[in-house]
């Protein structure tokens, strides 16, 4: 169920008391982040999925919401740019016809359109609806998932964060990856997750957020953290989104106790000052929105648990996960706390 994404491991002894657990996390929140565009969305709440591809690269989409049947034909558009030295150039992004063929074509192309997409036999993919491989060897995927629910594990309380986000991709070659570890932060007590999202070997990342944490442009990409069986209730609950910064891609997040009405949290009529969490769970999920129009990613684990200061694995683990991250870092002058 997984996409392209390095899931990384610790070496030596560090792992032995740990064999579940995906190497591991540290340092410091970037605070809440809205929903933002995914890569690409292209509809909400939407039922009987097909995907078609002919052989000039033109894709359509047969779905139905909104209570009619949508002949959706979306075209030119493929993998991501890497972010430009300066804003100004657009990132990739489809054209996108909802009338079937009669704003782009001029006449109803899904009524004559003939598939030519192959069974997909590419990477696996996160929340996969429905893939398949071009003639020209690239891959075309639907992903659909909850991208708007609320942060702090708070149900939803608008009909907007209920929805379902149905996504576009088109790519080449690799698309892009999520490297994610855990450990521990202020004197070991704290549960942290870190790690890059990358593409081609080049950190993901904007050129600004609103105060609230939202990409201002469409080369930023929001990571959405889940947790399982946190003090938030049972099953998975989302707990922050978060945007990857700096050259590296790199990304924090600590498990800390959060007041949601600071830091632009959206909350519920009635919400008090009462912090809520920490909201450590026994797995953690991590959803990141693909750049340009490459496929979102996933990584799921166990939770690495509480540091055990007599454990000599989790003092090694420790160790090697400050040196992962200084090595992500590179200099970059967030998540420095260890």
């Amino acid at each position: 169920m997984y996409p392209v994404v390095r899931l990384s491991f610790g070496t030596g002894s560090a792992l032995s008391g740990r064999l579940a657990i995906l190497a591991c996390a540290f340092a410091c929140s970037l605070g809440l982040a809205g929903p933002a565009a995914a890569s690409q969305l292209i509809d909400r709440n939407v039922s009987h999925i097909k995907l078609a591809v002919n052989s000039h690269g033109v894709a359509l989409i047969t779905y139905r919401a909104h209570g009619k049947l949508i002949h959706l034909i979306a075209r030119g558009a493929i993998n991501a740019r890497l972010r430009p030295t300066k804003p100004g150039i657009k990132q990739v992004h489809f054209r996108l016809d909802y009338v079937g063929g009669l704003a782009g074509f001029h006449r109803a192309l899904w009524k004559h359109f003939k598939n030519t997409c192959q069974p997909y036999d590419g990477p696996p993919l996160a929340w996969e609806v429905t893939a398949c491989k071009a003639t020209d060897g690239s891959y075309w995927a639907l992903q659909n998932w909850r991208t708007p629910l609320p942060g702090l594990g708070f149900a939803p309380w608008l009909i907007k964060q209920k929805q379902w986000w149905l996504h576009l991709s088109h790519w080449s070659g690799a698309p892009a990856e999520l490297d994610v570890y855990q450990d521990w932060v202020y004197g070991r007590h704290i549960p942290e997750i870190f790690g890059q999202l990358t593409y081609r070997g080049v950190g993901i990342r904007g050129f600004g957020t609103t105060y609230k944490g939202n990409p201002t442009d469409t080369y930023g990409r929001l990571l959405y953290l889940d947790t399982h069986n946190s003090k938030y209730g049972k099953g998975w609950k989302r707990e922050e989104a978060f945007v990857a910064s700096g050259p590296p891609g790199l990304f924090c997040f600590g498990f800390f106790k959060r007041d949601p009405l600071t830091g632009g949290h959206p909350h519920p009529p009635g919400t008090t000052h009462k912090k809520r969490g920490p909201a450590t769970g026994d797995m953690y999920r991590l959803t990141a929105v693909g750049p340009g129009v490459t496929p979102d990613l996933m990584w799921e684990a166990p939770a690495l648990g509480k540091y055990n200061s007599n454990d000599p694995n989790d003092a090694s683990l420790e160790h090697d996960m400050n040196t992962k991250l200084d090595q992500i870092r590179n200099g970059w002058h967030k998540c420095l706390h260890h």
